[in-house]
């Protein structure tokens, strides 16, 4: 009778599965061509939702963090879990700041004629359908719900079991302020079980219902969601950043951008997991920059060179060129030069984001131009890897594959685009 039993749970969870696809199908056939009024109507009426529902969704989160204590979670993921009041406002703010952002919708992204007298254009349209898979951090919840309502998308979402009470109160909250504008309340939907398989049938996509997948957590996550699904996927595996100290780097410019890349947020994608200075700059730069990081409490990895500086720092192996420690650990390794350089982060980066310091323009240049990375920078903290300091007013994820949403996606990312094409009888030779 067991076997019967789990079959037919199966069978009652696909069935659940294929109507949220098909729902959200309809509903991004409506909203694909809202007025951005009433998309930021329902977006500023969502967040006000979010509000008035303050005190439900403070204390489903305290049982969602008593849970997670309870099975032993600590740290940084039992705080990306945890909401409070200030939090919480935060969450809604960040939904109308959306709410503001222009709408990516009907722009025309290039316009051309042709000499037989066509007129083209190419014009920005939602993607349809997102199904995003994200754990521990509820604002998710809102964000990617927010960016695609407002770039036109309908959204599936499916969050993790941490977060799961906390997270279903804010896209409850969020579709009845839908609903008091007259918005499609399936625009979004929020998949209303734990069962771990909602997850593989919104991999296969579910029946050709969703159109991208963006998945929001750890590496786990990331790397199955990358082995299985049959749809696109935005996002990044891991963020294994570099910062280059250039021959030309003022020093200190490089300490204070090495001191918050590396230790101003250590769980974030876009902290510097490995420094690479230039054997130019050993004798001047390399002391007082990892004096000044261990000091601070961050761990050194080092190669021989950068291990004679200081009894604390540790060998590096070939394995800590490949390692996101997501700490206050950092690997260094001396280099001879760019081409060095630029060939070490092709090695071992992750495509994510790297950063180069120097007064050579013409190094800086060329460091930007051969970098193969989602985003590369000139004198300046990889922890700018963030939607909201591109001016993107926040992100669904950061993509480091090589489809047109690259780096952050936000709401211009999640458009794809179409041509229209105006003619006056033209006709084929």
């Amino acid at each position: 009778m067991s076997g019967e039993s789990e079959h037919h749970d199966q069978q009652a969870l696909k069935a659940l599965m294929l109507e949220m696809g098909e729902k959200a199908r309809a509903a991004s056939r409506i909203i694909a061509t809202a007025s951005n009024e009433l998309k930021s109507s329902a977006l500023r009426a969502a967040a006000a939702e979010i509000r008035k529902s303050k005190q439900k969704i403070l204390q489903a989160n305290r049982e969602d963090v008593n849970e997670a204590e309870t099975r032993g979670t600590k740290g940084a993921f039992l705080d990306r879990l945890t909401l409070d009041e200030v939090r919480l406002e935060a969450i809604a703010t960040a939904i109308d700041d959306v709410a503001s952002l222009h709408d990516p919708v009907g722009q025309i992204l290039a316009e051309w004629t042709q000499p037989n007298g066509l007129r083209f254009q190419r014009v920005a349209t939602p993607l349809g359908v997102v199904g995003v898979i994200f754990e521990s951090r509820p604002n998710v919840t809102a964000d990617a719900a927010a960016l695609c309502v407002k770039s036109g998308n309908a959204a599936i979402l499916r969050a993790g079991s941490e977060s799961f009470r906390t997270s279903s109160l804010i896209a409850e909250a969020m579709r009845m302020g839908f609903k008091s504008v007259g918005f499609p309340e399936d625009a979004i939907q929020l998949v209303p079980t734990k069962n771990r398989d909602a997850v593989g049938l919104m991999l296969s996509g579910l029946n050709g219902t969703i159109d991208v997948i963006v998945p929001r957590g750890g590496k786990a996550l990331v790397a199955r969601v990358q082995d299985e699904a049959r749809v696109p996927v935005f996002a990044h595996l891991e963020g294994i950043c570099h910062i280059y100290v250039h021959a030309k780097a003022d020093l200190a410019m490089a300490e204070r951008i090495i001191l918050n890349a590396k230790l101003r947020r250590t769980g974030v994608c876009g902290a510097a997991e490995t420094l690479l200075i230039d054997q130019a700059v050993v004798n001047t730069h390399l002391p007082m920059l990892i004096q000044s990081l261990l000091t601070r409490g961050c761990a050194i990895r080092g190669d021989e060179i950068v291990q004679k500086i200081d009894p604390r720092v540790t060998a590096a192996t070939e394995e800590d060129w490949r390692t996101e420690y997501l700490d206050a650990i950092i690997s260094v390794k001396i280099v001879t030069g760019l081409d060095e350089a630029i060939t070490h982060i092709s090695q071992y980066g992750s495509h994510h984001t790297e950063s180069i310091i120097t007064s050579d323009q013409a190094a800086a240049d060329e460091f930007l131009n051969r970098v193969d990375s989602a985003i590369v920078l000139h004198n300046a903290s990889t922890q700018f890897a963030d939607g909201g300091e591109f001016g993107f007013g926040a992100e669904i994820g950061i993509a480091t594959g090589r489809m047109h949403a690259r780096g952050p996606v936000g709401i211009d990312q999640l458009c794809s685009f179409k041509y229209r094409v105006y003619g006056s009888g033209q006709i084929r030779p």
